[in-house]
């Protein structure tokens, strides 16, 4: 670790972190809020057998998807799947594993493994495929199945903003998993669009606190691809 959190580049920042076969956090919703990249750093690192954490796998050829196509995610622990047709076909095929969440409580469990809870009980996805193998309890007459929290080997979050010392604010609907990613990484990499002094931020408008940002890259140019693009007819 350098005496500063700000690494020249993504490559640089991945660079002593990532192994084969750990498990990774990745912030983002669809497109949006991904740490593109990190995830592209990532790709070239070569790593396989990776676990990855993430509401989903991006789309066919971006995002996590791209790690699809080289085959270095083992398994997925995902919310919603639908964009992604190699994501289908590896998994339907029997290539890649597939730990399928409501979308609330994969939340629920990321933000309970940042917070030292190892599990809790939740009404949501008793008595459906969700449930099969877990523990179940009632309380007060209704049911509810354990999920344990989630811990990641490594996090990989977008931000808009960071100062040198880390503290993050996120841009509107890109903040989404982020946070809670961050916070359940045992090392943060955090890729931002900007950087700037420590102070510049007032303390209220610091979403996720420096303490949980371990590295910082600066990408001031993403893409920020659109997932689905829909536009108005024109009226004529």
């Amino acid at each position: 670790m350098t005496a500063s959190k700000l690494y020249p580049d993504a490559r640089s920042a991945l660079a002593d972190l990532v192994a084969d076969g750990q498990t990774l956090a990745v912030g983002g919703f669809g497109l949006c809020g991904i740490p593109e990249a990190l995830i592209a750093a990532l790709r070239d690192s070569g790593v396989k057998a990776l676990t990855a954490i993430s509401n989903n796998a991006g789309v066919d050829g971006f995002g996590l998807g791209q790690l699809l196509t080289t085959r270095q995610i083992r398994k997925m622990i995902s919310s919603y799947v639908g964009e992604n047709k190699e994501f289908e076909r590896q998994y339907l095929g029997g290539e890649l594993e597939l730990e399928f969440n409501p979308q609330g409580t994969l939340a629920e469990r990321l933000r309970a493994g940042g917070a030292g809870i190892p599990a809790f009980f939740t009404a949501t996805g008793y008595g459906t495929v969700v449930a099969e193998g877990k523990e179940t309890r009632e309380f007060d007459g209704k049911h509810y199945v354990l999920e344990t929290a989630l811990v990641a080997d490594v996090s990989l979050v977008k931000a808009w903003k960071a100062d040198k010392a880390g503290n993050l604010v996120f841009r509107k609907t890109a903040r989404n998993f982020n946070p809670a990613c961050a916070m359940a990484g045992k090392v943060c990499v955090a890729e931002v669009e900007e950087v700037v002094e420590v102070g510049t931020f007032d303390p209220d408008q610091v979403h996720l606190p420096g303490i949980y940002v371990d590295r910082i890259v600066l990408n001031p140019t993403p893409e920020k691809r659109i997932e689905q693009r829909t536009v108005r007819q024109e009226n004529k």
